[in-house]
């Protein structure tokens, strides 16, 4: 670890800042497979929401996947600027953004694959973190 915070672009407050942007794109990362599925069934111009009841099962839950990317998105955002804002330790940043993000990443495979058991665990993981940068935030702003 100590590797990459000796390089000069590299330090907790870029980590921060970058992780939304990651987090943001990860809305995405599951769209590109309705997007498959869409293609796979015809996409209609006029009426591309109507189309949900015809899409491929796959597709359908990489659409629940994309809708609770935006949920976990509005969590981790201002949980993420809060520790910017009071300035956590490295070592903390780097274990919540790695968690945070690694644990979407796999929510998305897992609810598209189909694997309930591991996509509940990614999410609790993923939750999890958020609450972490929340209460280290909170015990560093009331020190």
């Amino acid at each position: 670890m100590d590797i990459v915070y000796s390089l000069p672009f590299v330090s907790p407050a870029n980590l921060l800042l970058c992780s939304i942007v990651a987090a943001a794109a990860l809305i995405y990362f599951p769209y590109l497979v309705v997007a498959a599925g869409r293609f796979q069934v015809g996409y209609e111009m006029g009426a591309p929401r109507g189309m949900f009841d015809k899409l491929p099962e796959f597709a359908q839950r990489a659409t629940w996947a994309h809708e609770n990317a935006w949920e976990s998105f509005a969590l981790y955002a201002p949980a993420a600027l809060m520790a910017f804002v009071v300035g956590l330790p490295a070592e903390q940043v780097l274990g919540g953004v790695v968690t945070y993000l690694t644990a979407r990443v796999t929510y998305s495979l897992f609810y598209i694959l189909n694997v309930p058991i591991l996509r509940s665990l990614s999410w609790a993981i993923s939750i999890s973190s958020i609450v972490s940068l929340y209460l280290s935030s909170c015990q560093a702003a009331l020190a």
